[in-house]
């Protein structure tokens, strides 16, 4: 039985958003007709608002509503270290751990040739002129630990082989409470090749 135009229109476009097959859109598209309509005009709303309104960061290319976001508008967060991440989520992630109090530049993605994804797509460039506009004198390539995340972090620090800016990269090995057993072979060769001395 189908529906109709408008019930389809709407379980297509759920469809959209990442990990939302055909049942999952249709029960989500039920709630809000059925039991959800004023939280559904709601995100109608927020979505439109969002989707008009929403652009990247002047500064460090993160998600604002305004020419910078609110961390690049604090002027001590511009202390000389900058963190790359990857994605927005990697840096609500840093954020809420509560202790980098730095600025960042996130690169929407990494590299991927494959994929059509170059320097210029992620905003290399861009990076490399807040380096020297900002005086960064210690840039933390916070890239995932994926093939693409170590590849886009080299090609970052071979950018900057000469520039007199410390090169650091975020630890990666075992959880803190995990146990040796029951960590994955690349895991455990990270936390391998990034051991240090024991502190006193």
């Amino acid at each position: 039985m189908a529906f109709s135009p408008l019930v389809d229109e709407l379980v297509e476009s759920l469809r959209c958003l990442p990990g939302v097959g055909q049942k999952t859109a249709q029960r989500m598209a039920f709630h809000l007709l059925e039991r959800g309509r004023s939280g559904g005009v709601r995100l109608a709303g927020s979505l439109n608002r969002a989707m008009e309104g929403v652009r990247r960061c002047d500064s460090c290319q993160n998600f604002a509503d305004t020419e910078l976001c609110p961390i690049c508008e604090k002027p001590e967060r511009r202390n000389g270290t900058l963190c790359v991440v990857e994605s927005p989520s990697d840096l609500l992630a840093i954020e809420q751990a509560g202790d980098y109090k730095g600025s960042y530049f996130v690169l929407m993605g990494h590299l991927s040739p494959i994929d059509g994804v170059g320097p210029e797509e992620i905003g290399i460039e861009r990076l490399l002129r807040r380096v020297e506009e900002e005086g960064v004198t210690e840039m933390i390539l916070a890239t995932n630990p994926t093939v693409e995340g170590e590849a886009t972090a080299h090609y970052i620090a071979d950018r900057l082989d000469g520039k007199n800016v410390l090169i650091t990269r975020l630890a990666h090995g075992i959880p803190v409470g995990g146990e040796l057993g029951y960590v994955d072979g690349f895991t455990l060769t990270h936390a391998f090749r990034g051991r240090k001395p024991l502190a006193d």
